[in-house]
């Protein structure tokens, strides 16, 4: 797919209908910060699930802290026992899986869920650790010097941020 053709609100709508099928009483949206989270707060209000859902940071477990150093980003919030829980992961763009394996060192220092479960809109491959995502809406082929990102609006709307790095 290219990137001119990524409409961030048809994917997500994707996802919806995708993450509706793995839902079960129980499970817990946990978003990884920041467009993570933003798609599980409006999964959780258009489902209307009643379960709070997760905040989750890569930052104190990534292999590049020394280079990228403490982000802005939100800190782990998990209002839930995560021991035995079901566990519905919710990323923006999955591209090397290292801030995925850094989310799961961080969701096992709260415990050992029964399961999680990876749910993202875009996958970017470039994989450099074997994670793979039970839902995804949409493969794209970038260059290692572009990054994607997933923007919020004011009104709650998705859009795409492509930038050159």
């Amino acid at each position: 797919m290219s990137i001119l053709a990524l409409d961030a609100e048809a994917l997500y709508a994707d996802m919806a209908r995708s993450v509706r099928s793995l839902l079960h009483p129980g499970m817990h949206l946990v978003g990884v910060t920041s467009g993570g989270v933003w798609l599980a707060q409006r999964l959780q209000q258009e489902l209307a699930l009643a379960q709070p859902i997760g905040v989750i940071s890569s930052a104190l477990h990534r292999d590049d802290y020394a280079r990228r150093g403490m982000t802005a980003a939100a800190q782990t919030q998990i209002p839930f026992d995560v021991n035995q829980a079901d566990i519905l992961l919710l990323d923006d763009v999955l591209f090397t899986g290292r801030t995925i394996r850094a989310v799961l060192n961080e969701l096992f220092d709260f415990g050992r869920p029964a399961r999680v479960k990876l749910a993202v809109l875009v996958d970017r491959g470039g994989r450099e650790l074997p994670i793979q995502a039970d839902v995804c809406s949409a493969r794209v082929n970038l260059p290692a010097n572009q990054s994607l990102s997933l923007l919020r609006s004011d009104l709650g709307r998705f859009s795409f941020n492509v930038k050159d790095h």
